[in-house]
């Protein structure tokens, strides 16, 4: 595909949109450290409601990228790991942060105005 092509390749573009939900990219950074409960993940990401971190862990189970593993002890303990397909988005969200930690101090440029003039 071309620079100039006006066709986005679907695969990247359904990858960046599932990733760059709100929340998912923070969830599965939570989850690279290991096996985490529910419980753990909503206190190491303290602004998700509960609505919204239940919905995108199911999204995010829907798509093979999280496991929810339940131990059926008393209570039913519940957690959640990634898969081998969420751990191969490792590199990506390092590259991410990288780029992140590199720019969060530069200076945001002004707005621009259109450089077309209109001439009476």
């Amino acid at each position: 595909m071309s620079v100039n092509s006006p066709i986005v390749c679907p695969h990247y573009h359904r990858a960046v949109e599932l990733i760059g939900r709100r929340w998912t990219g923070a969830i599965i950074q939570v989850l690279m450290r290991g096996r985490t409960r529910y419980c753990d993940i909503r206190a190491a990401i303290p602004d998700v409601s509960d609505r919204m971190l239940s919905e995108r862990l199911k999204e995010l189970e829907s798509e093979g990228i999280v496991l929810r593993l339940v131990t059926p002890e008393t209570p039913v303990r519940v957690e959640y790991e990634l898969s081998r397909k969420g751990r191969a988005l490792e590199r990506a969200l390092a590259a991410i942060a990288e780029w992140a930690e590199e720019w969060k101090d530069a200076p945001r440029p002004a707005a621009h105005k259109s450089e077309r003039t209109i001439r009476a």
